[in-house]
């Protein structure tokens, strides 16, 4: 009998940082799929705090071993075009997305079926956020670690490393 084909996810973001957001969607993610793929969107009218090949780095550090420990391969990418393109140039056939809040929902739908009309044959899974994680956005987390908080709540220990170390240069 001829192996089926691997179900391929794609979990596109900034991740700038990642946090245990990001993280909380990934471990439900992995659980879908047989590779799961986390993919950097490059947008040359933001300048983000850690460079691409950083953020690259902490996702693999980071979701690397939460990946495997479900079964499944990751791959980590980049794309600046659209996440419906980078999608399918991935070979994933589902996209997901992660849900904090109804705000997140509406945007998300909107999205969903934008993105379902350019390529019907990827489909969006919208995963909720945990409880404890749903409050989490890099943003925050950027300007709690800027001006000197705690951030050990919100991300993994060696992205709050990396975050100590970028604000206390």
């Amino acid at each position: 009998m001829p192996r089926p084909e691997p179900r391929i996810a794609l979990y596109a973001g900034s991740f700038d940082p990642v946090t245990n957001g990001h993280l909380d969607v990934v471990r439900q993610a992995a659980g879908l799929c047989d590779r799961l793929v986390l993919a950097i969107g490059l947008n040359p009218g933001k300048t983000p705090l850690f460079p691409t090949e950083e953020r690259l780095a902490m996702l693999t550090e980071v979701c690397g071993p939460v990946v495997k420990a479900a079964g499944a391969e990751l791959k980590t990418a980049t794309f600046d075009d659209l996440v419906i393109t980078a999608a399918q140039r991935e070979g994933a056939t589902v996209l997901i997305r992660g849900l904090r809040d109804g705000t997140d929902f509406d945007y998300e739908m909107q999205m969903a079926g934008m993105n379902g009309t350019m390529a019907p044959q990827v489909q969006t899974v919208f995963l909720p956020a945990s409880p404890a994680v749903r409050p989490i956005t890099a943003t925050l987390v950027r300007q709690i670690a800027k001006m000197g908080g705690d951030i050990s709540a919100f991300v993994p220990a060696a992205v709050a490393a990396r975050l100590k170390e970028k604000f206390t240069k």
